[in-house]
Parts: structure tokens; sequence; C-alpha cells
């Protein structure tokens, strides 16, 4: 598949600003089953400084500074992108149970089991507990295979707790999250996540999209009219395999995937500082994911 990306935010101030500076998390990585084809990032008022690099994680990270003073500001980031092979299929490592997974940090390490090592400690939104370990108990019972484990965590998620916009917020704690039994995709993965860390698992926080018009006959996903979130999960021998307890199914060629992180806070699409006298804005953010002929 290909897919045409556009996701757009706007700020309107009620007082002039003076300056403003922002990251933007919103350009597609290279990855195995993924390729950025074009990408551009559209600023208005015109930035006097826009670079990209890669963050810590690898991730396409894109800094500006708007200098001329404004009441408006737009961000717009355009991507073209090939998709094909995302669906996780199930190795002989996989297969292993679980707790070969937990054991594997015992051992000496390759690189990539070395970065993963980083994704079982605890982050700013995502605190391992005894309560996520019991909850995710019954999911991974002595021998059953890890991706089983997780896939049968990732439903009891879904099904336990209710997608539900507006009752949380960016910085809401993974706490309220489980007492409150609902929330957005970010707090599905938030949850999920902190379930595995509990068990001694590494599991990454995802950001990305998802397709916004589907196949004929395809039902509509959640959290596909803003950015997504989902989970990745650390196969010791396998790599990495995506899940996404929001929609209750493992990713596919339907996802583009931007960036990941330990949760949220390294990831958000856009973040910055204004400097105004006002204090009252105006947001709006969408998303649109549409399939495109592939150029070549």
């Amino acid at each position: 598949m290909a897919y045409e990306v556009t996701h757009h935010t706007e700020y309107h101030y009620p007082s002039t600003v003076s300056s403003s500076f922002g990251e933007i998390v919103m350009l597609p990585r290279e990855l195995a089953g993924q390729a950025c084809l074009r990408s551009e990032l559209t600023i208005e008022p015109a930035p006097h400084d826009l670079r990209e690099r890669l963050d810590f994680f690898g991730n396409r990270t894109a800094y500006f500074a708007v200098l001329a003073p404004h009441t408006r500001l737009s961000v717009t980031a355009t991507s073209l992108v090939r998709v094909h092979d995302r669906q996780v299929r199930p190795s002989a490592e996989a297969e292993l149970p679980w707790e070969r997974a937990r054991e594997a940090w015992g051992r000496p390490l390759s690189d990539e089991a070395l970065d993963a090592c980083q994704f079982v400690l605890d982050s700013p939104l995502v605190t391992s507990s005894e309560q996520l370990a019991e909850y995710a108990t019954p999911s991974f019972p002595p021998g059953r295979p890890l991706l089983a484990s997780v896939v049968d965590l990732s439903s009891r998620i879904h099904r336990d707790f209710e997608f539900l916009p507006g009752v949380t917020e960016v910085k809401t704690t993974i706490e309220e999250v489980f007492a409150r039994r609902a929330g957005v995709c970010q707090d599905f993965a938030h949850v999920t996540i902190g379930c595995l860390r509990s068990l001694g698992l590494a599991a990454r926080y995802v950001s990305g999209y998802l397709e916004t018009r589907p196949p004929p006959g395809k039902a509509r996903l959640a959290g596909a009219d803003v950015s997504h979130a989902w989970v990745s999960v650390y196969v010791p021998g396998a790599g990495w395999a995506d899940v996404d307890p929001t929609n209750d199914q493992l990713v596919n060629d339907r996802y583009v995937t931007t960036a990941w992180g330990r949760d949220y806070t390294d990831v958000p699409p856009l973040k910055g500082v204004i400097f105004t006298q006002g204090d009252v804005q105006d947001l709006r953010v969408s998303v649109d994911v549409v399939p495109v002929d592939d150029p070549e």
C-alpha cells in the first residue's frame, strides 16, 4: 500500500504572540516494511529557522523558530509512504515461553537486546506496579508463548477499557487511567506497556497513523482521525512485534509509524514554547491517511 499522510495543526491566539519555538515529530520513519518516499513540512508564518535531525530513539524530529509577531500558527506535515508486509508473523522465537524473554536480560546481550533494556524501566507516564502485574498475570500462564500472551493481554484491555475521548489528557497517569477503565489510544498503549514492564518485559510506545478511509467491507478503526498510538514488545532473537490494544489487533499494512519512545512524553507530534501576554488558545488538529497509487 501507498498512503498520502497529512497532519495539520493550527493554533489561534487571542493576543499577539511575539515568537514561537517548536519541535515536530510527524514525519514517518524508515523501517522494515515502510519507506517514506517524500515528506514536507509547511509552517505559517514562515519560520526563521527550520532544521531536522534524528533524536535519541532515531525518530525524525524537526525544530522551528517563528520570530515574526503572529496570532495564528499553522504546522502541516505531508508525506508519501509505502507500507508492505507489516503483519506480524509468529517466529520460532516468538513461540518460546514468555518467561524466556524475561530471563534474556541475565545473559550476554546483542546490540538490539541491549537497546531494548531501557524499555523495561519506568518512564514519566508509565510506572510498573503490583496492580498492573496482577492484572496481566492471567494472560501469562507458565509456558505460554510470548506473542500469544501479549495478544491475549491486548484483547483483555480492549474489552475491559472503554474508548472514550475527553476523559483523560496527555499528562494523565497510568494509575488514573487504570482506575477509570477509560481513555484513548494513548491510554490503552500506556496500560499495556505498564503491564508488560511490570512482568519484566521490554515494551515501547509507538506513535503514527491509521488509514482513515478503509477498504470496502473493512471496519473503520478507532483513533483514525488523529495521530494514533500502539505498543511494541521485544521478542529476544526475533526483534519487535507491534500490537494495537485500542483496536484489538496486530499491526498491519493500514498503519504508518512515525516514532517510538518510552511513552507519549518522548514523541508528542508537536510541542513548544510561545511568548505572549494571552493565556487562551484555540487548537485544531486534523489527520488524513489516504490510499494512493504507488508511484513506482
